[in-house]
């Protein structure tokens, strides 16, 4: 029972936490939207002019609906510039424009987090997609354990679900070290461009590390989860074997 009680606690805690970074960035960024920047550079033009200054000549830069929006497609060969960043020249939207760049240099140069988490992603798209089919996998190996039949199958199946967490959890694990570095070269090269001032440069970078609170909320979730799985096979299957 203690133990449900420290799961439940600690879900609502990442709850909060999530729900106080996802609130941070969308106030960050729109604070600092409100404030142009000396360059009169839309998250447009920063997103060309870093492209040619790093020698990317391959992908595009179109618009999408919505805020915040904005991300990086690989394999299209695409970055998606949300309509609060693509056509506006605040210190916030240039922020998140070169932030996305960051993301194509770190594909160009082979920056090893960038390419681990790239190959993870079909991985964790399987998982996510067998969620509920192991669930039901759950109420059978639980079916299994306590009539006694079938433990074999009931461990392996739970090993299969721990996995999965792991996966997914490894996935978010990786996914910190991306966003932090790409923030890191979106600074430097607003700076070297002459985008941004130093002073400027100040207000992007809280609007970059506010953002990448919102990574570590979902990381921490994401290994409550895997530890709690974690935790109930190990108890389930230890306590078995003890009888």
């Amino acid at each position: 029972m203690q133990y449900y009680f420290l799961f439940f606690g600690l879900i609502l805690l990442c709850a909060v936490f999530s729900g106080w970074a996802s609130n941070k960035v969308k106030t960050t960024y729109r604070a600092y939207r409100s404030v142009g920047a000396n360059s009169r550079m839309t998250g447009y033009d920063t997103a060309v002019r870093l492209l040619r200054a790093n020698g990317v000549d391959d992908i595009r830069v179109e618009r999408v609906r919505g805020e915040l929006t904005d991300h990086y497609h690989p394999t299209k060969g695409l970055v998606n510039l949300s309509e609060s960043t693509y056509g506006d020249d605040s210190i916030g939207s240039i922020a998140v424009a070169a932030h996305e760049i960051g993301h194509v240099l770190q594909k160009k140069k082979g920056y090893l987090p960038y390419k681990i988490r790239t190959a993870l992603v079909p991985v964790c798209n399987i998982g996510s997609r067998l969620a509920m089919p192991l669930v039901l996998l759950g109420f059978i190996l639980d079916l299994f354990v306590y009539t006694g039949q079938g433990s074999s199958l009931g461990y392996t199946l739970a090993m299969v679900g721990v996995a999965f967490y792991g996966l997914s959890t490894l996935f978010m694990l990786v996914t910190l070290p991306v966003e932090f570095d790409a923030s890191r070269r979106a600074k430097k090269m607003l700076l070297e461009q002459g985008i941004l001032t130093e002073q400027e440069s100040d207000g992007a970078e809280r609007v970059l590390s506010a953002a990448a609170m919102t990574y570590v909320a979902s990381l921490a979730t994401s290994l409550v989860y895997f530890l709690r799985f974690m935790v109930w096979v190990l108890a389930i299957f230890g306590g078995r074997r003890r009888r």
